[in-house]
C-alpha cells in the first residue's frame, strides 16, 4: 500500500522527548497485550472478526485481527462512551442484537452465515445495513440499522484501528501531544519532529 508517509515510523521516537514513561507504557500495552475473548460467544466473536476484516483500514493484518479482541474486552468490562441514543438498548445488548441481525440478513439473502460468505457478498450485506435496506424483523428493539452501522460498528472498529501505532505511522501522526506539545499550529505548518509527506 502506497502512503504519503512512506518510511515514517512513529516508534522511532521511543527514547526521545516526544514520549514519556506513561506514553511508552500505553504503547507497550497496545503493541503486546491482546486480550482473550471473554464476553462474546465463539460464534459471535467469529462473526465480529469477519465484519472487522471488511471494515477496518488495511494497514497491518495482525492489528486488524486484534480489533475484535479489543471490542470484546470493552464489552467484557462494559466500557462505553458514557451515552447512547434514545431508544438504543444498553451497549452489550446492542452489540449482541446487532451481530445477530447482521447474521440474520446474511441468512435471509444468501442462506448461509455471514462468516461463510465471500468478500463480495459480505460487502453487499454491510452496504445494505449502512443504507438501511434490511428486514426490519431482525432489527426490532435496536437502533436504526444505518445508525448501528455508522455509530457502533464503523466508529468503534476504525477508532480502535487508528489507536494503534502502526496506523499512526501510516498517516504521519507523531503520537500524543504530551509531553512535548506542538508549536506550529498554523495551516499547512508542521513541527520539525513531525512526519514529512513524501513527494
Amino acid at each position: 500500500m502506497d502512503t504519503p508517509y512512506r518510511g515514517y515510523d512513529v516508534l522511532a521516537k521511543w527514547d526521545t522527548v516526544s514520549f514519556d514513561d506513561r506514553t511508552r507504557e500505553e504503547l507497550t500495552r497496545r503493541l503486546r497485550d491482546v486480550p482473550q475473548r471473554r464476553f462474546l460467544t465463539k460464534e459471535e466473536f467469529e462473526l465480529l472478526a469477519a465484519i472487522v476484516e471488511r471494515l477496518a483500514p488495511v494497514f497491518c493484518e495482525s492489528e486488524r485481527q486484534a480489533i475484535a479482541h479489543w471490542i470484546d474486552d470493552r464489552l467484557f468490562h462494559n466500557l462505553g462512551e458514557g451515552f447512547r441514543y434514545a431508544g438504543e438498548p444498553p451497549m452489550r445488548e446492542s452489540w449482541r442484537k446487532g451481530l445477530a441481525a447482521i447474521d440474520g440478513e446474511a441468512r435471509r439473502l444468501f442462506a448461509v452465515s455471514f462468516t461463510m460468505l465471500d468478500v463480495s457478498r459480505k460487502d453487499t450485506i454491510l452496504r445494505a445495513i449502512q443504507k438501511g435496506v434490511v428486514d426490519e424483523a431482525f432489527w426490532r428493539g435496536l437502533l436504526r440499522p444505518s445508525l448501528f452501522f455508522s455509530h457502533t460498528l464503523l466508529k468503534t472498529i476504525v477508532g480502535l484501528a487508528y489507536a494503534h501505532p502502526s496506523a499512526w505511522s501510516d498517516i504521519g501522526f507523531g503520537g500524543p501531544a504530551s509531553p512535548r506539545g506542538y508549536v506550529r499550529l498554523g495551516f499547512n505548518q508542521r513541527d520539525p519532529w513531525e512526519a514529512e509527506e513524501s513527494r
